[in-house]
């Protein structure tokens, strides 16, 4: 009788150690699962540049200690809006974002302004209102970059196609009217043909292919962005266009994104320069800010330690241009303007793995 007395105080002793053991192994895990909840709205995924952005976000996630809750609105704001009240539910401590309407998204960010949510937009920054940081590169520079490279390859003459991007976006206007500006200045010689595409591919391609042609002395064609890439590359090869840069029939083709498929590209002599837009360092500072922003810390306008520039563009916001530069096969300087080799291992591009 004693010894299945001592026997059941035993059980009973290793269930009330085991029974405690579990309590602290929930608070260990509680404690892990403390790390700051943030939303992220993917503003596409129908791109390679946004889905190199959605591969990269969580990594930085998990580096940064924080946990993240996603969605993502196909590029329309009234679901960008909705997205925005789902992460107030969910009770985000702060929301990234790459509203592609920058002036509808107004409404939206003073209210998250009014529940004190910090808010860091990413590759785009919003026409009115208040966010905690914009994490961009210099988009007029964009269009500078591919005009300079332009009108140094035609020798200040000739007619080039602009493939706009959207108007209602501040980045289809700096790049749009970057580009215009650079050409007027510096290569009056130069006809620019601007078509608003609306970041629509199918509709980059038929006026690229309507401009051709009514214009079959075209020599250049500045893409905003790589969703033209496909479009460009089907409509030069049906003109039989798409051939060597030494070949006088060649038509000059400058893009903006730095995707994989741009650099063997360029490589391939189909197209000739691009613009890195930085995918991976836009996921990165877009949560750094985030959770800077949850710990409290300001910033000011000046140099930072990653190689960018933050500037202020109006009471409110701050923008961290991040570096974005020009890719060439040769890695020369056009206009004044320095580049990179395609097959630069620094190029977010040739790193996906």
């Amino acid at each position: 009788m004693r010894l299945r007395t001592a026997l059941c105080s035993a059980v009973s002793t290793l269930s009330a150690l085991a029974l405690l053991s579990a309590c602290s192994s929930g608070s260990t895990s509680a404690s892990a699962g403390d790390a700051p909840l943030v939303g992220v709205d993917y503003p596409r995924s129908d791109t390679d540049f946004w889905n190199s952005y959605i591969k990269y976000t969580p990594d930085y996630g998990k580096k940064l200690g924080l946990s993240l809750k996603t969605t993502n609105s196909q590029n329309d704001v009234a679901k960008l809006t909705a997205n925005a009240q789902t992460f107030i539910s969910q009770g985000v401590k702060g929301i990234a974002m790459a509203p592609q309407d920058t002036a509808a998204i107004a409404p939206t960010l003073a209210q998250l302004e009014s529940k004190k949510i910090p808010v860091v937009t990413v590759d785009t920054r919003p026409d009115t209102g208040n966010v905690y940081m914009v994490v961009r590169a210099d988009n007029r520079a964009y269009g500078e970059k591919a005009c300079q490279y332009l009108g140094t390859k035609l020798d200040g003459k000739g007619k080039v196609v602009m493939l706009e991007g959207g108007l209602d976006s501040i980045n289809g206007r700096d790049r749009t009217e970057a580009f215009n500006d650079c050409m007027k200045k510096n290569y009056p010689g130069i006809k620019v043909f601007g078509e608003a595409t609306n970041w629509d591919g199918a509709v980059a391609a038929q006026k690229l292919q309507t401009d051709l042609t009514a214009h079959p002395d075209i020599k250049g064609v500045y893409m905003e962005a790589s969703f033209a890439l496909s479009g460009t590359l089907q409509v030069l090869k049906q003109k039989g266009l798409l051939v060597d840069p030494k070949d006088r029939k060649h038509v000059f083709v400058v893009s903006n994104d730095g995707i994989p498929e741009e650099l063997k590209s360029i490589a391939a002599g189909k197209i000739d320069a691009t613009v890195s837009q930085p995918a991976d360092l836009y996921a990165k500072y877009a949560l750094f800010y985030l959770k800077a922003a949850i710990d409290g810390k300001t910033f000011k306008p000046g140099k930072t330690d990653h190689d960018s520039t933050i500037i202020k563009v109006r009471d409110g916001v701050l923008e961290d241009q991040l570096s974005a530069p020009l890719v060439t096969s040769d890695g020369g300087t056009y206009g004044g303007v320095p580049s990179v080799k395609s097959d630069d291992e620094s190029l977010w591009g040739n790193n996906l793995g």
